[in-house]
């Protein structure tokens, strides 16, 4: 049988589709891409806003229309946010929640074999997924984390997510041995706020000392985290080659007001503070953000304090968004809504700002050496991938092969926009 995938939102839910992808490729089941025909249609949805819901309504839309004989699954944040919804439109045969997504596999299998099975019967696990061999990525996903306890006062996830668990950590290395003897030469952790890490003794610190202890040719990345107090320990990992000098910490704004407003556990001069410790301890550490624009009562001031803290600090990359009233948390009942005209502007000005950010950098860092891998190779030879500071490269050569590490030098700046690369020479 012939089953298609789509993945919506964060490296969570990459990481999950990884590993559901894989466990029906072991069964015997042929993966496909979503514009061919299949027996089933797995939507992994996303709820951070209300662009992420139209999206998951159009694709689950889309895929009724173009197949309306075919097994639909959709699982993922919207369905804890919006199950409801999605059951009475007839767009999805099974709404399956994050508690039960572990099980997509068995629901599915059996409803082919003529069982019906009630995904709320089910018992609650969010770790139970096995390693992901056979995936969409170069890249293997690692899981350490799911839930959280901050509750912004504009986030849905401790709604969808449920409270903050931490994965074994025993699984973890297990699972990372495995995908390592795979073959797999980069792995990222992620989570939802994977730097409150904690399991039983074990916290996110000393988790990373010890997979850096793991034997293997591979490299470590930390994925998308909230700002912390890294201590001096935490940081001195980074002068082991195996962990790459990059983080992408979420700021959301530069504003003091702002931050107090959205309910954040840090003020902008902290953060500030704990951005210029990074670099002291390793100067070309490369740290990207999340920025969110147009939150309730974001007055002109604070967005331009927002804008500042953008250009100082130097973030090569800002994943910006505009505010999007979440239904039952605090900022969508606020006063002093921001018109949706306005948020556009700012969302322009400061994806400018990330555009000379990421040039700044790039021109910062030519002449570095960089261990690049590689991750596809085009009909024109040319093969792309990552240097270990997440700097988009290309290189030109001969005998060069997918999944492999190459000592490079970065040479020259190839503008394309927020999707430039830079030329790598061997």
């Amino acid at each position: 049988m012939k089953i298609a995938f789509k993945t919506l939102g964060c490296r969570v839910n990459l990481y999950e589709t990884d590993a559901l992808a894989s466990r029906f490729k072991e069964a015997g089941y042929e993966i496909v891409e979503m514009s061919d025909d299949a027996d089933i249609f797995v939507v992994n949805t996303c709820t951070v806003t209300n662009q992420s819901d139209q999206k998951c309504r159009q694709a689950l839309h889309q895929i009724r229309r173009q197949h309306p004989d075919s097994l639909i699954v959709a699982t993922g944040c919207m369905v804890n946010h919006r199950k409801n919804e999605l059951l009475e439109a007839k767009t999805v045969d099974y709404a399956i929640d994050n508690e039960r997504k572990y099980a997509l596999f068995n629901i599915i299998d059996k409803h082919f074999k003529g069982e019906t099975v009630d995904p709320e019967g089910l018992d609650i696990d969010l770790f139970s997924y096995q390693p992901a061999f056979d995936t969409f990525h170069t890249r293997s996903l690692i899981k350490i984390h799911d839930g959280c306890n901050n509750f912004c006062s504009y986030c849905l996830i401790p709604m969808v997510r449920g409270r903050a668990t931490s994965r074994s950590d025993k699984d973890i290395y297990d699972n990372i041995r495995k995908v390592v003897d795979h073959g797999f030469k980069e792995i990222v952790l992620t989570g939802v706020n994977m730097g409150r890490y904690q399991y039983q003794d074990v916290s996110f610190e000393k988790l990373v000392e010890n997979i850096l202890k793991i034997e293997g040719d591979f490299r470590l990345r930390i994925s998308s985290i909230e700002p912390d107090n890294f201590s001096e320990k935490f940081l001195r990992l980074f002068e082991n080659e195996k962990l790459a000098p990059h983080m992408h910490i979420c700021l959301q704004s530069g504003a003091e007001n702002t931050l107090k407003a959205m309910r954040r556990h840090y003020t902008a001069k902290e953060f500030r503070e704990m951005c210029d410790k990074i670099k002291y301890v390793v100067p070309d550490f490369n740290i990207t953000t999340d920025l969110i624009v147009g939150f309730p009562g974001e007055t002109e001031e604070d967005f331009l304090e927002s804008a500042e803290m953008c250009r100082a600090i130097g973030f090569s990359h800002i994943h910006t968004f505009k505010y999007s009233i979440r239904n039952g948390t605090k900022a969508a009942t606020m006063p002093n809504q921001i018109p949706d005209k306005i948020k556009t502007e700012r969302s322009a000005i400061i994806r400018q700002i990330s555009s000379e950010n990421k040039k700044n950098y790039f021109v910062q860092m030519l002449g570095r050496k960089q261990k690049m891998l590689i991750e596809r190779i085009g009909s024109d030879g040319i093969a792309r991938g990552y240097g270990e500071n997440y700097i988009p490269l290309r290189l030109k050569g001969k005998d060069l092969e997918k999944n492999t590490f190459v000592e490079v030098t970065l040479d020259s700046i190839i503008e394309k926009g927020d999707n430039s690369e830079v030329r790598a020479i061997k």
